[in-house]
């Protein structure tokens, strides 16, 4: 196994279980890939260097699988996974209650209710469709086909025509752009669909401790099942005698394969596209961040970004005040900033490997809505797309997602051949594979599953 992202990880412990001696090769002096954490302002503060929420892993269907809390993991939850504020003072609430969430929502309430509610009840069966590979029988025929006929259109396109009010459209840009892609493309709308599925299903918690506590989970239950894991092991080439699986992307890829791949998969790897890049803030703070909208101290995350319009224009042409997204995660988790101290995270979209410095521009979009933030910050540390990529070289240009998560790249990411290469034994398991992005394990694990059918039955 080449990576320890959870990928990796996940593909790891589905070999181990299967019999398999297997070996993880870690580049770096710590595993964990996105799914790290690190004192990154001044110490006792500890800061989520990449993920910090997350809805996908504690709705995963192979995390579930395996003990994690056994090893560690504790999920914690905010009173309301997300809010949304508004320059009139309130702030729009995504409530883990659909009841809740449709109660605030006022005229759109019900329009709320009739897209989400029926998607939710099916979310048991459904996410397995979901975060599965492209072309599979569907586990849950109806409800991945419900789901599809909203999910494979733009962001902008559903907000508008379902939505009315100019909250509820907001409250769904801003779920939606997570994608990191214009809103106006497809399929933008199946990122918000899921992330608003899993909000109301399962929640959007993080790990009591930091995002390392995943990866400390993951390598856990691996130990256990006979794995290995070597730090500063750095893999130069591919080897010729053993099942292979690499969480890397397709240019890390083209790198361990030298000349050995036919020209025709050279091509197809060569031009696989990478999406925005992040331009990341982490604070240390001396009090909680002051939010103007009382309904933002109960959110884990916050999104600040203002009108659909707005968001918009940002994610599209990177023009105006950006869309931050933002978590404030020691307002529930105490452990990880000295007494009465707090920590917070946010980035924003930019275009891959920019060099603009938007740092200015997120604190003063935070401060649009918590007058006095400025006041309270004791250090920050930033991360630019080119520092974001130096730290891990799966995060081309600071591409968090693995690759463009457009309509033609999402279904066949990196090839069409999924997860095998033209060599024998030799898998891509990394978010450049289905089902993308996020910390979810899906990838490495189906990965493992092809690999398994083909070589082991």
């Amino acid at each position: 196994m080449i990576g320890s992202g959870p990928n990796g990880l996940s593909a790891a412990i589905e070999l181990a279980t299967r019999g398999l001696e297997v070996t993880v090769h870690e580049a770096s002096a710590e595993i964990g890939g996105g799914a790290r954490s690190a004192e990154l302002t001044r110490p006792g503060f500890l800061h989520d260097v990449c993920s910090a929420v997350h809805p996908l892993a504690a709705g995963s269907p192979c995390f579930e699988q395996y003990p994690l809390a056994a090893h560690g993991l504790e999920w914690i939850h905010p009173e309301a996974p997300l809010a949304h504020p508004l320059d009139d003072g309130t702030a729009i609430v995504l409530e883990r209650s659909l009841d809740a969430t449709c109660a605030k929502l006022g005229v759109d309430g019900e329009a709320w209710r009739r897209l989400f509610e029926p998607l939710v009840t099916a979310w048991p069966r459904l996410r397995h469709d979901v975060l599965s590979s492209p072309f599979h029988v569907p586990h849950d025929p109806s409800g991945f086909a419900r789901f599809g006929l909203s999910a494979m259109r733009s962001a902008r396109a559903l907000a508008e025509s379902r939505f009315r009010s100019a909250r509820a459209q907001a409250l769904f840009a801003g779920i939606a752009a997570h994608s990191a892609m214009p809103l106006e493309a497809r399929p933008t709308a199946a990122v918000g669909l899921v992330l608003g599925i899993a909000a109301h299903a399962v929640g959007w918690p993080f790990p009591k401790g930091g995002a390392q506590r995943i990866t400390h989970a993951l390598a856990g239950h691996l130990r256990r099942c006979g794995g290995q894991i070597r730090l500063e092991s750095r893999v130069e080439v591919l080897s010729q005698d053993a099942l292979i699986l690499c969480d890397v992307t397709p240019r890390q890829l083209l790198a361990l394969a030298g000349d050995r791949f036919p020209d025709p998969y050279r091509r197809m790897l060569s031009g696989y596209r990478y999406g925005a890049g992040v331009f990341k803030l982490d604070w240390a703070l001396d009090a909680p961040i002051p939010w103007r909208a009382q309904a933002c101290r109960s959110a884990g995350t916050v999104h600040l970004g203002g009108t659909l319009a707005e968001i918009a224009v940002w994610e599209s042409r990177h023009e105006g005040a950006p869309f931050v997204l933002l978590a404030q995660p020691t307002l529930f988790d105490p452990t990880r900033a000295p007494p009465s101290k707090h920590i917070a995270w946010a980035y924003c979209h930019v275009p891959n490997a920019s060099a603009m410095d938007v740092s200015d521009a997120i604190e003063s979009q935070v401060e649009r809505f918590a007058p006095g933030f400025r006041s309270h910050i004791l250090a920050r540390h930033i991360f630019t797309p080119a520092s974001v990529e130096r730290y891990n070289p799966n995060l081309v240009g600071g591409d968090i997602n693995g690759g463009s998560m457009d309509l033609a790249q999402l279904a066949l990411r990196s090839t069409r051949l999924r997860y095998r290469t033209p060599l024998d034994r030799v898998y891509l398991c990394s978010s450049s594979t289905p089902p993308g992005g996020g910390v979810h394990g899906m990838c490495g694990y189906h990965a493992a599953r092809a690999a398994t059918v083909r070589w082991l039955l």
